[in-house]
């Protein structure tokens, strides 16, 4: 498949809220392709489509165990709290603490046009909210505390 290059700041697409998927077709099907091989290859945990300066609500996640494929996500429960370091490929070289919900259910159609729903804590939650905050033009930076940079 293909490798896509990585928008990063101060693009305004990553500030642009991505539009929902009407339709599963090629076009999508090879969009979540091509999303999975470019976190691979630039070892991210999580991409949304606005990543990539594709305005569609689509997510590709792995936190390390468990890949997954996400159209049109939306969060439908969320508790707790949870305070970790966040960095993000659209924003090299940055990092912070961001406050995140420490369980949420997630609803979502997968590549198969079928609705699921993910329930999430720890690791995997924190992920899913970074990736479906850059559908609304949300980054971690606008919630993060204690920013650095890297040398």
């Amino acid at each position: 498949m293909a490798v896509y290059k990585i928008v990063t700041v101060p693009n305004e697409v990553l500030r642009t809220r991505a539009r929902e998927v009407t339709s599963i077709n090629a076009g999508v099907l090879k969009l979540l392709d091509n999303m999975r091989d470019t976190m691979y290859e630039f070892d991210g945990v999580g991409l949304a489509a606005p990543q990539i300066g594709v305005l569609k609500r689509v997510i590709v996640v792995d936190p390390g165990d468990n890949y997954m494929e996400l159209i049109n996500p939306e969060i439908i429960y969320q508790e707790g709290k949870q305070i970790g370091r966040e960095g993000c490929l659209s924003v090299p070289g940055v990092w912070g603490r961001v406050a995140r919900a420490q369980k949420v259910k997630v609803r979502a159609l997968n590549r198969h046009n079928e609705m699921v729903e993910i329930e999430a804590e720890g690791l995997l939650a924190k992920v899913l909210q970074h990736e479906i905050d850059h559908l609304d033009g949300i980054l971690f930076i606008d919630k993060a505390t204690d920013l650095e940079r890297e040398d």
